[in-house]
């Protein structure tokens, strides 16, 4: 979420007309934009490809800035693709869709009025004895208000924007046919399956009563741990479309990086073996590793843990997929490694067997640095740029792009989100050494035993 001092106000197209209508400036927009660089570079002696005038820093912005006014699915899908496809995107369209994970606006006052009359009543402010209708924080979905109630007690009140779950599956499919537009994406690719259940994530991130009782399962798994700080659900104050939880002080997670390193380190620490306990104990995990999502108190070392509507359940066939790679990964067998990832659906066989040479090469860059001597250094990236070369041929062949199963998808989304943190932070922690014990000794004592 983007800091009240980065909001701006702006009302929320609501309804499925205006919303509708939204997406057709926007493909009128890039279309102009388009005709106009197709004459710029035809009179340049250019011959000008589709893709090239899609991606113009001009078309660029304007698709940012139209799914920032959207909001709901459509920004919420840009900031995924943002995030997840990294390298994989043209680095215009990258750089751009980067800009919506801090991009939001706040609603206009009569239309959070219009809102919260909606779902608590015409007289709702005699429930508070005092109301802050300036946001404290702003996103795809909601923004955060801060209250009192008459009791004297801190809340924290997520308030939805109007129309957002009434438009999902629209939006998502108006997202989609830009990405097929831009040729981003090869025709042969079917996203189908993950179109489907991006609606069903958004879906539920879309109902607060649901996300309150996610968050209240959360603290109840880590009432023991005193690493972590979930909220309290204020039910009495919660409907589908109003989150209301005790307000919980702490300052944005990457203001960690300029702490000392054994507190950047215990925090990542903490967070890995969360996504672990997530992954192998806990049977669900909360997949949306958006760095708003965490805060950290600099006075108790804690990390106070926001969000929970992208919590979602673990297939046992997922983390078993998972443990297999770790035990393979622990045992430093390469061979296991590619085979494991194709088996599990990772790595599309097509891919493995064309460019095994350069999967082979990934994997051992990601094994040497990986078992290096003492805690692996997030900050030393000296592998990522033999990984992203590497990989230049299988981007490139898009007759191999393969979407791995769309549960490892979620999964995957957070394990990554984690890393990427990981690395921000420039932490060290001994990543062997949790996989280990998340997996359980004797598995994990039976693949060390390889292991020089």
């Amino acid at each position: 979420m983007a800091d009240d001092g980065e909001v701006k106000s702006r009302a929320v197209p609501s309804g499925r007309l205006a919303r509708l209508g939204g997406f057709g400036r926007l493909a009128g927009g890039v279309a102009g934009g388009m005709i106009a660089e197709g004459a710029r570079r035809l009179a340049a002696g250019e011959r000008p490809r589709l893709g090239d005038m899609m991606l113009t820093p001009s078309n660029a912005a304007r698709v940012a800035d139209r799914l920032a006014h959207l909001r709901g699915a459509a920004m919420k899908l840009g900031q995924m693709i943002s995030m997840d496809a990294g390298d994989l995107l043209p680095p215009e369209l990258s750089t751009i869709l980067a800009r919506l994970r801090d991009q939001g606006y706040r609603m206009p006052p009569q239309q959070l009025q219009q809102v919260l009359a909606a779902e608590w009543g015409r007289d709702w402010r005699r429930r508070f004895r005092h109301f802050e209708a300036s946001p404290i924080a702003a996103a795809s979905i909601g923004q955060v208000h801060r209250a009192t109630l008459p009791d004297g007690r801190q809340l924290a009140i997520k308030v939805q924007y109007p129309g957002v779950a009434d438009s999902i599956d629209a939006d998502v499919d108006n997202v989609a046919t830009l990405l097929r537009v831009s040729t981003l994406l090869p025709a042969s690719l079917d996203l189908g399956q993950l179109l489907a259940e991006a609606k069903r994530q958004l879906a539920g991130e879309a109902d607060y009563v649901r996300e309150g009782t996610a968050m209240t399962r959360y603290r109840a798994l880590l009432a023991d741990d005193a690493r972590y700080v979930v909220p309290e659900l204020e039910p009495e104050l919660t409907t589908a479309r109003v989150l209301a939880m005790t307000f919980v002080e702490g300052r944005p997670i990457e203001a960690l990086a300029e702490a000392p390193q054994e507190a950047r380190d215990r925090a990542m620490t903490a967070l890995i073996e969360l996504v672990l306990a997530e992954l192998f104990s806990f049977g669900t995990m909360q997949t949306d590793p958006n760095f708003a999502n965490y805060r950290w108190q600099p006075e108790t070392g804690k990390l106070v843990l926001l969000d929970f509507g992208a919590a979602r359940p673990v297939p046992e066939k997922v983390a078993d997929a998972y443990r297999a790679l770790i035990v393979a990964g622990l045992s430093r067998d390469r061979d296991a490694i590619r085979d494991t990832a194709v088996a599990t659906g990772f790595l599309g066989a097509n891919a493995a067997t064309r460019y095994r040479p350069a999967i082979d090469r990934i994997i051992a860059a990601v094994d040497a640095a990986l078992n290096r001597p003492g805690a692996f250094d997030f900050a030393d990236r000296a592998f990522v740029p033999v990984v992203r070369e590497e990989a230049k041929a299988l981007i490139a062949d898009r007759a191999t792009w393969h979407v791995p199963p769309v549960e490892t998808l979620f999964v995957q989304r957070k394990v990554s989100g984690t890393a990427l943190l990981a690395a921000r932070l420039k932490a060290r922690v001994d990543v062997r050494g949790l996989a280990a014990a998340a997996i359980g000794s004797e598995v994990a004592g039976i693949a060390l035993a390889g292991v020089p």
